[in-house]
């Protein structure tokens, strides 16, 4: 299950020392919440991004550095799979510019309107769950998902995958009881 009692989100204004729940009052669904993915646009700190798994799930959007929020998208797929995936990033020099990773990547350079597909299932392995973007060069962006890494240095237009690296994601292990013995695993999607 995700969320529940106790989910939420919460600011501080005091480094840390005190905390505040954000409510309806402040422009989140009402509610029992779940996941909720979080964005800051680093070339305008007040402009802040919610992804909140609700009853009704929205993308959220606060302009005053997350005091109040009002919904930008709460479309059917705004939220795909939020116990799973609930990841936003901002363009570091467009906050207009914003990403959704989840089965495929997705971006929005109307500040969460809408959303296009930048790598789909043709383009990348699915399941994104980290992004990088070169705050000199918002071009040069990697993704990493269930399949590896993958990199792009026109923003999406194409994108190569990083087959030099040596790793896996494994989805089980184990051992037998040979002298010596064997380690077996199972990649995950390989």
């Amino acid at each position: 299950r995700s969320g529940g009692p106790g989910s939420g989100l919460y600011r501080t204004l005091d480094g840390g020392a005190s905390w505040t729940r954000l409510d309806d009052s402040h422009g989140l669904p009402a509610g029992e919440l779940g996941r909720i993915g979080i964005a800051i646009a680093p070339s305008d700190p007040q402009r802040v991004y919610a992804l909140v798994e609700a009853e009704q799930s929205v993308l959220l959007r606060s302009d005053d550095g997350g005091f109040r929020f009002r919904v930008v998208d709460d479309g059917e797929d705004v939220n795909p799979r939020p116990f799973y995936y609930c990841d936003l990033r901002v363009d570091p020099q467009d906050a207009n510019r914003l990403y959704r990773l989840q089965t495929v990547v997705d971006v929005s350079e109307d500040g969460g309107r809408t959303f296009r597909t930048l790598a789909g299932w043709d383009a990348a392995h699915p399941d994104h769950h980290a992004m990088w973007i070169d705050p000199l060069d918002p071009k040069r962006i990697l993704i990493g998902n269930d399949g590896g890494v993958y990199h792009t240095t026109d923003r999406g237009s194409s994108w190569r995958f990083c087959g030099n690296l040596p790793l896996a994601q494994f989805y089980h292990v184990a051992v037998d009881d040979q002298v010596p013995y064997h380690v077996y695993g199972g990649l995950q999607d390989n």
